[in-house]
């Protein structure tokens, strides 16, 4: 099989592939924001210090990730952490009830978010009037509750960007792998953050 050049979305062979996608993420370690990395460091360690608790929201492999962040900030950092999608009956029970673009923020008032809370977002888009509507009026409920906010996001940003205290932007260096850069970055910074902490 003929190699084809890797900026083309036309098939091409496992070798080109996987040596592109290696370079696209070497691209995207040169490109992040050092400076947001330390200012969510610096959000994370306020919340340690003070003893808030640390929320982690995400839907789909942003969700799976934030399930995994939540025990590497309780085991390894000694933060309180929760992320409410690990509790799937009454996520569930909140959407079948509620509505879906609701489950977030109810299920944050029934744990009185307060001003020495963190809300940590992971999403690709960071919510929009549009998309991730339940992140949007979670990020929304967390400000007028005085919560802090952090997220890990790409594309724009979206909300998510707009309403943070920090965030981190995971810069778009392929089009059609914006999500696996998305969501492979969120775990490899949410580590930096944790054995920072530790």
């Amino acid at each position: 099989m003929d190699k084809l050049s890797w900026e083309t979305e036309k098939p091409m062979d496992h070798e080109t592939y996987v040596k592109g996608y290696l370079e696209e993420t070497v691209q995207i370690a040169q490109a992040l924001d050092k400076a947001a990395l330390l200012a969510g460091l610096t959000e994370l360690r306020r919340v340690k210090e003070e003893g808030g608790r640390l929320f982690i929201l995400g839907v789909g492999g942003s969700a799976g990730n934030a399930s995994h962040a939540v025990n590497d900030f309780r085991k390894i950092a000694g933060i309180e952490a929760y992320a409410p999608t690990d509790n799937v009956s009454e996520l569930t029970a909140r959407t079948n009830d509620d509505g879906w673009e609701t489950v977030f923020t109810n299920w944050l008032r029934v744990s009185k978010l307060g001003s020495r809370d963190l809300l940590l977002v992971l999403s690709v888009g960071g919510g929009s009037a549009t998309t991730s509507q339940n992140l949007v009026l979670a990020l929304e409920y967390a400000k007028t509750q005085g919560a802090r906010v952090l997220g890990i996001v790409s594309r724009t940003g979206g909300r998510t960007a707009e309403l943070a205290d920090a965030v981190v932007l995971v810069p778009v260096v392929a089009p059609a792998r914006i999500t696996p850069h998305a969501e492979g970055w969120q775990a490899v910074i949410w580590h930096l953050w944790v054995n920072a902490l530790a």
